[in-house]
C-alpha cells in the first residue's frame, strides 16, 4: 500500500512515541508534532480507515501490521540517514531535519546501496 509523506510522518511518530510511552493518544501525536488536535484527529481517521492504525474506545492508538511496517521502514531510513550525515560533518540538528525530508523520497534501491555502504564503513 502506498502512503504519502504526511501519513508516513504520523506513523513514524506513533512508532517513536510507543517506544517511550505505555499508550499513545492523538493528543500525544499532536504535542510531538506541534500540530492542532483537530488536524491530528482527521489524519488518525484516515489512517484508521486505511487499516494502518487501530484506535481503542479509550482513544489509545496502536499500529496495525501494515502501519508498523511503514513506520519501521521510515524510522530506519531516518536513523541511518541522520547518522550518515552527521558522520559527514553535518550539524546533528540539520542532519535530522534533512533526513526527515530525504527518508520519504529516496528509492528503495538507493537506500539499500546507502545501507550497504554505511555497513561497510563501520
Amino acid at each position: 500500500m502506498h502512503t504519502n509523506e504526511s501519513a508516513e510522518n504520523y506513523l513514524e511518530t506513533i512508532l517513536i512515541l510507543s517506544k517511550h510511552r505505555p499508550v499513545v493518544r492523538a493528543v500525544d501525536v499532536a504535542a510531538e508534532l506541534d500540530f492542532k488536535k483537530s488536524s491530528v484527529s482527521v489524519a488518525m481517521k484516515k489512517l484508521r480507515e486505511s487499516g494502518q492504525i487501530q484506535v481503542s474506545p479509550e482513544g489509545y492508538i496502536t499500529l496495525t501490521e501494515s502501519g508498523r511496517d511503514v513506520a519501521a521502514r521510515i524510522y530506519e531510513r531516518h536513523q541511518l540517514l541522520s547518522a550518515w550525515l552527521v558522520r559527514l560533518g553535518v550539524d546533528p540538528q540539520v542532519a535530522a531535519e534533512d533526513a526527515c525530508r530525504i527518508e520519504h523520497v529516496i528509492s528503495a534501491e538507493s537506500f539499500e546501496a546507502l545501507r550497504r555502504h554505511a555497513g561497510a564503513a563501520n
